[in-house]
């Protein structure tokens, strides 16, 4: 069996926005730890942050174990040929699969390159914690390591759902409530609920990658005694929630209506996003169904976030 220095493959590609799940879809086959999307963005404030081009590919990369370099290379080959069949279409421009191994000791490094600091909303900024930020007077920052955890604040339905939280600060909701993050990845949306005003913080995850980045990234805000993660997914079995946050897809929201609704006290507020606009009449008969009516709608692309409340 042959071997390579370099323990990880990368998979990239660069695609049309709306050929971005797809895509996501067709690499996310081979790599066992899911793939990234990262919008294109061009770098402001002398290179200190930076603003998403929405005109422009993003590009969607994912790392295939490469020890064995023959099972490596079939799977770039089968991941090449499933894009060619898709590129055949012609319905969004997708660009060629491109492959480098990344070294064992510089893979847990290599994705940092990918991430600026990034101002979302009027006051929230997402800080990694490798990059420099001056933060202006009124400036919520959150100091972000997503590891291999999914939620750093560069896709569409994060930003959504930030968005959604601030909105839900500036309307009071947010002050002393206690707050759950279902699929909670980084950690990303129950420490901006705290920071907003939030008491206290649920999140839960099937995988447990996301319930080590989220305490740890709790700890980074200082937030660790406030914050709690834990593998696993609804019932919670907990007191009543007044926010809860689903940022998942819609194939599993729909699924989880009754369970999300059930999690929610009186008058509480749910905030999902991940919803491709196609299956957004889905989610919304759904949420209907299980006694959720839907208060609010913002959209960024091809995304959807709904904000939905007890009937």
């Amino acid at each position: 069996m042959s071997e390579a220095r370099g323990a990880w493959l990368e998979l990239s590609v660069e695609a049309d926005p709306e050929a971005v799940e797809t895509v996501s879809e067709i690499l996310g086959r081979f790599a066992p730890g899911g793939t990234s999307v990262e919008p294109s963005f061009e770098l402001v404030d002398e290179g200190l942050g930076a603003r998403i081009d929405p005109t422009r590919p993003a590009t969607v990369r994912a790392y295939v174990p490469a020890r064995d370099v023959a099972a490596a290379g079939r799977a770039a080959d089968e991941a090449a040929v499933a894009l060619g069949h898709l590129q055949a279409f012609g319905l969004r421009p997708i660009g060629d699969l491109r492959t480098r191994l990344v070294d064992e000791a510089d893979w847990a490094d290599a994705w940092k390159a990918h991430f600026p600091v990034m101002r979302i909303g009027r006051r929230l900024v997402i800080k990694p914690t490798w990059r420099r930020h001056h933060a202006e007077p009124d400036d919520v920052v959150l100091a972000l390591d997503p590891g291999m955890a999914f939620g750093t604040g560069l896709h569409p339905t994060t930003r959504l759902c930030l968005v959604a939280l601030e909105r839900l600060a500036d309307e009071g909701r947010l002050a002393n409530a206690r707050i759950l993050d279902v699929g909670c990845g980084s950690g990303i949306l129950a420490i901006a609920a705290l920071r907003l005003g939030g008491a206290e913080a649920l999140g839960v995850d099937t995988d447990p990658i996301a319930i080590e980045a989220t305490t740890e990234n709790a700890r980074r805000n200082r937030l660790a005694r406030r914050v709690r993660a834990r593998e696993g997914s609804l019932p919670t079995n907990e007191p009543a929630f007044d926010i809860v946050v689903a940022n998942l897809i819609a194939g599993v929201l729909v699924p989880l209506a009754p369970l999300l609704r059930a999690e929610l006290s009186p008058g509480g507020r749910l905030v999902a996003s991940g919803i491709f606009v196609d299956r957004e009449a889905d989610v919304r008969a759904a949420f209907e169904a299980a006694g959720l009516a839907v208060t609010e709608r913002t959209g960024e692309g091809d995304w959807v976030a709904l904000e939905a409340t007890t009937a």
